[in-house]
């Protein structure tokens, strides 16, 4: 039977990030504070480095009716796209803070999110590394959202 494998790094704390990762999930923890999350105090921030060097953050919206709301992950990446349309994505940062407080592991993005990073590096035409943090504690670098979603679903399936 075949298997899926993929390599993923790992660091003991954000003190190992190359200056930009660094910089990305910092600006992925700060924008955590803003998240609208009134029903679930699950606070999500992320943040998407363009190739200019532009940072553009996001964070979740919650609603009443719960699938209105937006992930982080899409409001930061729609945002992007939108600002700076013509220019590539360089990496994206995740990071949480749940209602206790506690946030020093990763936590990984949901399936709906997997996919529209997925389209957003085919449209990019590059692999977009996403690193994943909590307030402190172990980083994961993953080098590209087709390792967190094997057997995605993009355009060239409607053809």
């Amino acid at each position: 039977m075949p298997t899926y494998q993929f390599t993923y790094h790992e660091h003991v704390n954000d003190k190992a990030l190359s200056g930009d990762h660094f910089h990305l999930l910092t600006a992925a923890r700060n924008a955590t504070e803003s998240a609208y999350a009134p029903y679930s105090g699950f606070r999500v921030g992320a943040a998407v480095m363009m190739n200019n060097g532009e940072v553009i953050t996001g964070f979740n919206i919650e609603n009443a009716s719960y699938p209105v709301g937006i992930c982080a992950e899409r409001a930061a990446l729609a945002s992007a796209i939108s600002q700076f349309p013509e220019e590539g994505i360089r990496a994206l940062a995740i990071s949480y803070m749940p209602p206790s407080g506690e946030s020093s592991k990763p936590a990984f993005p949901c399936g709906m999110c997997r996919q529209f990073i997925s389209e957003c590096e085919d449209r990019n035409q590059a692999k977009i590394p996403i690193i994943l943090g909590g307030q402190q504690g172990k980083i994961i670098v993953i080098e590209t959202a087709k390792d967190l979603l094997p057997f995605s679903f993009g355009g060239k399936d409607l053809a």
